[in-house]
Order: structure tokens, then C-alpha cells, then sequence
């Protein structure tokens, strides 16, 4: 009868199974379908500015001619801003100001948001880039069927016009000869709506401007995507008013400039083009913050 030690036994034993270990594990790391999972890398940028402190003295004073008349102490106060209430400031901040003058009141908001998303395989730039086109598509700018590198398919140019006109004035809307789609949604209108009534009022618009450059539409060289949108409503029988508003996005960051003006007397406009410059002026120079 044969005898086998019991040591070269287990030895035996034990090279077979580390022979066999080895080989599934090969054919395992062999398998295809299973490719590494990589994660999107993270957004460009991790902080966000102090709000309140991101517009310098001399432009808020500028954009805030009220401010001007009132005493050292109400300045201070004034220029301070108040910091818009927000849950999460890592990721969402903003200031508002107001001046009120003789001859008008004027308002500004700025607001940052620091995009950020859960999903390993999304980018927070992407995201952000999303954000952004869902905001532009609202906005419903005319005119910009694909004009814009980063412009969704959602908004509907139905729906565009006749929304529009219930709502709001856009410049030069007014002006049959600019718009005849206006003149012709007014006159069919046999009870217009309050707020409809800033269509038909008459926005003149700046003398010798081109209305059609004043129009909300697609910015370029405004970070990495910019839009403005410029809105002129009234309710019953107040003062008409006007807020311009300038959107960019840059890399993971999106900016929201908010500029409005409502005129002390109820038959004058608020100036489109003077409102367009500075709230466009301000945006580059909040750009220029955020990258600095």
C-alpha cells in the first residue's frame, strides 16, 4: 500500500488551488463589458465672490443715481446692498440695491451660482452649460433658432410671440414698421389685459437708435455664453417699467444681472439703450471678477 506524508500532500494541495485562483482571476480581468468607470472632472471653480462687495462704489453710484442725493450716512448704507437670503452660500449668493430719485427709481440684483452635480459621470461645467440653456430657452429670445452655440431646442416660436405680448413690451415693439406682428396681435385683441396695455402705449425708443440692436438677444464675448433679455411692463395706469437682464455663463459659474428703472411720471419710458450699456458694462466687469 502506497504512503504519501502528510506535508507533500498539503503542499500539492496548495499549488493546485493557487494555480487555479490565478487563472480565474485572469479570465475575470479578461471579461469585455466591463470598462473602469471615470468620473467627470470637477468644476473649474470652487468659491464664489462676496456679492455685496463685487460691484465697486463708483458703479453702484453710477447705476444708482439716487444714492448720490442722500446724506454720508444713508450712502453707506445704501452702497452696503442686502445680501439675498439663500440656505447653501457655497453655491449661491446675491446683492440687491435701490435708489429712488426725484425723477426715477432705480434697482440692480446680481446673483452667482457655483453649479455643482452628483452625477461622477457629468461635469459640473456641463451642468452648468444645461442650467444655462434651460435659462435662455425661458427667456424665449426672438430671432435665435440655433443662432446660439450653447441654445436648446425647447422654446416654441409659437408660442414665443403671443406670450410675449401678454406680458410685456419688448423695445421697439411698438413701431408697426419694426414689428407688424405686434401692431397686428394688439389690434386683434378685443380686451387686452392690463399689463398688455405697455404694447400699446408707445415705447418710442432711443431717437436715431436701430431698435433691432436693442432687442433681447445672444451676447458674444461675454464668457463662455451670454444672452440679455429687456422687459418693459406697466399695471394699470403706474409708472412703466423696464428691467434689463444680462445672463453669462462661465465655466461652472452662472451670472444673473437684474437692472431696472421706473420712471416718477406715468407717460415717460424708461431709456432701453442707457439701461442695456450699464447693465452689460457691469456683467463684464463681474466676469472679470469671478476669473481674478
Amino acid at each position: 500500500m502506497a504512503y504519501v506524508p502528510g506535508v507533500a500532500l498539503l503542499a500539492a494541495l496548495a499549488v493546485g488551488c493557487s494555480a487555479g485562483s490565478g487563472g480565474g482571476a485572469s479570465d475575470a480581468d479578461s471579461k469585455p463589458g466591463n470598462p473602469a468607470v471615470t468620473t467627470a472632472p470637477p468644476g473649474k471653480y470652487r468659491t464664489l465672490p462676496a456679492p455685496c462687495r463685487a460691484v465697486p462704489d463708483s458703479t453702484l453710484k453710477d447705476l444708482l443715481p439716487g444714492i448720490a442725493q442722500l446724506s454720508r450716512q444713508q450712502q453707506e448704507k445704501a452702497l452696503r446692498g442686502a445680501a439675498t437670503i439663500t440656505y447653501d452660500t457655497d453655491r449661491k449668493v446675491g446683492c440687491r440695491w435701490k435708489s429712488t430719485a426725484p425723477d426715477s427709481s432705480r434697482n440692480l440684483t446680481i446673483d452667482f451660482e457655483r453649479v455643482v452635480s452628483y452625477d461622477p459621470a457629468v461635469s459640473d461645467e456641463d451642468r452648468a452649460r444645461a442650467l444655462y440653456v434651460k435659462k435662455e430657452n425661458a427667456a424665449e429670445l426672438p430671432g435665435t433658432g440655433g443662432g446660439s452655440p450653447e441654445k436648446g431646442k425647447g422654446a416654441t416660436a409659437s408660442a414665443e410671440g403671443e406670450e410675449k405680448e401678454k406680458r410685456t413690451s419688448k423695445p421697439g415693439d411698438d413701431q408697426g414698421s419694426a414689428d407688424p406682428s405686434a401692431s397686428s396681435s394688439a389690434s386683434s385683441s378685443a380686451a387686452p389685459s392690463p399689463s398688455a396695455s405697455s404694447s400699446a402705449s408707445g415705447d418710442p425708443g432711443p431717437s436715431g437708435s436701430g431698435d433691432e440692436d436693442l432687442r433681447p438677444r445672444v451676447l458674444d464675448g461675454l464668457g463662455d455664453a451670454a444672452f440679455l433679455d429687456d422687459l418693459l411692463t406697466r399695471a394699470g395706469s403706474t409708472a412703466q417699467h423696464r428691467t434689463v437682464s444680462v445672463v453669462f455663463r462661465t465655466s461652472n459659474v452662472l451670472v444673473t444681472v437684474r437692472y431696472g428703472e421706473q420712471p416718477a411720471l406715468v407717460t415717460k419710458v424708461p431709456d432701453s439703450r442707457e439701461l442695456q450699456e450699464k447693465a452689460r458694462s457691469l456683467a463684464r466687469k463681474l466676469a472679470e471678477v469671478i476669473s481674478g
